[in-house]
């Protein structure tokens, strides 16, 4: 069953608003500096600074794959040392610097910069940032211990995620005039959003260590070693089939993502659209979170978060009939629903995965958050990642020409409007399936923190 029970909810103080808007003003930086990073600085290195294509994806490619790599290091190593100043705290303190110096340092490069250049800060801005998100959400996991509170946290987080997503679109675009610049000397768009993201990171995140408390700590274990652990994360079915789902959502929001730009300019023949509407998709998504929030209390999270991915199913079903500017007309609604459908995707599967590390306390006797989002953050670099392995090469079987103002035949524009329609399909409905049923609700959630609260505070 997956009925609240709202006749019978155990009285747990509600974050005030305010603390929890506080709380949220990190994210906002952080996703500012997530757009550019995987979108905006390969062109900018290649077409701007001057460095081989096939050099600047080969480092890019090496970068990934470090910053893999050190998401459970830094998981555990945020879960398992215990400062006096507060795990989460501690960990979000060091990274505050090094995320926003290697931020302004990749996006305003000297004249001269090479690959060796690329590489090093590119590296350091991907470990800080990861030593940063991965504390940071860990201690929104654990601000509160009640189901919907939960989702109330996630909620303002992913609010200011959007926000910051905006940001990273808008500003590039108003010093630019939407085109990446021309000249790597002075304050072109990518140098201005890599300061004043990085000033705002520090200035919010010091805010936050300063206002928001670091929650008291719900173990009974400490030191819990990583093979115990992971074997433990193993067995937690609930976890599996939510970080499975998640990543196969993931996988169908990546595809169009990937493809929209393609699709907005090749397809639909408006690539002067391209810009006002993927900042519509964002807004959007803003909208949707306290859509998802509402729906969540007269649902549960997880019915809530099948039901806006069924609504995305029945949208996407007609993208690839679409054409013209009339299609275009069209598609505009397809882009605020679905953008309203994005904000059940950032704060309903978060607040849940906050639910399913209640699973992992309860067995193994240690609060093990970083741990988790460090799963979490690898699924959805996975997510992107296989987004575009999966699109590009069909669309290059299909003999479809990404050169703008290229001439492409009618099939190789069908199987680009199929693949960003379609093909999110079959992901999505997969997801459906492995959460429509979840056994995580907030009837067990309860008991397993009764459980929890029971060992670790003995009467």
């Amino acid at each position: 069953m997956s009925q609240p029970l709202s006749d019978h909810r155990p009285q747990i103080k509600r974050l005030p608003a305010r603390l929890l808007a506080i709380y949220a003003l990190p994210a906002l930086p952080l996703a500012a500096l997530t757009l550019p990073l995987y979108i905006v600085v390969p062109t900018f290195y290649t077409d701007v600074v001057g460095l081989p294509l096939a050099a600047v994806g080969a480092i890019l490619l090496a970068v990934r794959l470090i910053d893999a790599v050190s998401d459970p290091i830094v998981g555990w190593a945020a879960d398992r040392y215990r400062p006096a100043f507060g795990r989460r705290r501690t960990a979000l303190s060091l990274a505050i610097l090094p995320t926003a110096i290697s931020a302004y340092m990749l996006f305003a490069p000297p004249e001269g910069a090479g690959l060796g250049y690329l590489f090093g800060w590119a590296t350091a801005l991907a470990i800080s940032f990861t030593l940063a998100y991965l504390p940071y959400a860990a201690w929104g996991a654990e601000l509160t211990t009640d189901y919907r509170g939960r989702s109330r946290v996630a909620g303002f987080r992913e609010s200011a995620t959007l926000i910051g997503t905006l940001l990273a679109i808008a500003l590039p675009f108003a010093i630019d005039g939407g085109r990446v610049a021309e000249s790597a000397e002075g304050w072109h768009g990518l140098a201005v959003l890599g300061t004043s993201v990085g000033a705002l990171f520090v200035i919010f995140s010091l805010i936050m260590l300063v206002r928001v408390p670091e929650p008291r700590e719900h173990s009974r274990r400490f030191n819990v070693s990583l093979r115990e652990g992971l074997a433990a994360m193993a067995a937690n079915k609930p976890f599996l089939r939510l970080i499975f789902a998640y990543l196969l959502n993931g996988l169908a929001n990546g595809i169009p993502a990937t493809l929209f730009l393609f699709f907005v300019g090749a397809r639909l023949g408006m690539p002067d659209w391209q810009g006002p509407l993927l900042f519509l998709y964002f807004a959007c998504g803003v909208l949707g979170v306290p859509l998802a929030l509402g729906l969540s209390k007269t649902l549960s999270k997880h019915r809530a978060w099948c039901w806006a991915m069924l609504a995305a199913c029945v949208v996407f079903v007609f993208v690839p009939f679409l054409d013209g500017m009339t299609g275009g007309i069209v598609f505009i609604g397809i882009v605020v629903l679905t953008g309203l459908a994005l904000g059940f995707d950032l704060s309903l599967p978060s607040s849940i995965q906050a639910d399913v590390i209640d699973i992992d306390t309860a067995a193994t006797g240690e609060q093990r958050s970083g741990l988790y989002f460090s799963a979490w953050s690898l699924a959805t670099k996975l997510s992107l990642a296989l987004g575009v392995g999966i699109a590009f090469p069909l669309l290059q079987l299909a003999g479809f020409d990404s050169a703008a103002g290229a001439g492409n035949d009618a099939q190789a524009l069908f199987v680009l409007a199929a693949l960003y329609g379609w093909a999110p399909i079959l992901f999505k409905l997969i997801a459906i399936g492995l959460m429509w049923n979840f056994p995580l609700d907030e009837a067990f959630q309860q008991q397993l923190r009764r459980g929890i609260e029971s060992v670790a505070d003995p009467a």
